[in-house]
């Protein structure tokens, strides 16, 4: 057990740190969300902050975009052209995906410095790119509803996480330490 263990070290180095990180963050953001009361319809201020910055982006671009706060459920609706089109809630704030990338690199960490940018950097772009993904999903919905499952389930999931799969590459083959061990 013990040769098992020492042969495939950097495996279960990787696991543990996976593991411990995703956990404390993960523990983190439920006792941020505690703070809030669904069950009174209270929305978190992470989801509130997108919903908003989806409705600026919309704007930004010459649409017609109001988020309202919906009055039976913690979440806001958004108003497209006056078509309630999609409502955001606390999932589709990125963050359990921003956790879940932090995770991955924090795993493979290098050195503190690189690590901490690259999951500064990398978190920022996922955010910044969810709030994008809302607001082409908003427009999708508008204009294609006879595809709202595969706009919603399929298309736009598939585009948050294909980027945190290209940082992951990105990140093991430039900047991880097992990036280093084969040079």
């Amino acid at each position: 057990m013990k040769n098992t263990i020492n042969q495939h070290k950097p495996f279960f180095l990787f696991l543990v740190k996976f593991i411990l990180f995703y956990l404390v963050f993960t523990l983190i953001y439920k006792f941020y969300l505690n703070q809030f009361n669904a069950e009174k319809n209270e929305v978190d201020g992470i989801t509130e902050f997108v919903a908003n910055k989806t409705k600026n982006t919309l704007v930004f671009f010459g649409k017609d975009c109001v988020i309202k706060k919906h009055e039976l459920e913690a979440s806001y609706k958004v108003l497209y052209y006056d078509k309630y089109l999609a409502r955001i809630i606390e999932g589709c704030n990125a963050i359990s995906v921003i956790i879940l990338f932090a995770s991955f690199v924090f795993a493979f960490s290098a050195k503190f410095k690189n690590t901490f940018l690259f999951i500064l950097f990398g978190s920022a772009l996922v955010f910044q790119l969810n709030i994008f993904r809302i607001a082409l999903l908003t427009v999708g919905l508008y204009k294609y509803p006879e595809y709202k499952e595969f706009l919603h389930n399929i298309v736009f999931p598939v585009m948050i996480y294909g980027v945190v799969f290209a940082l992951w590459i990105v990140w093991v083959i430039k900047f991880s330490t097992y990036a280093k061990r084969d040079k």
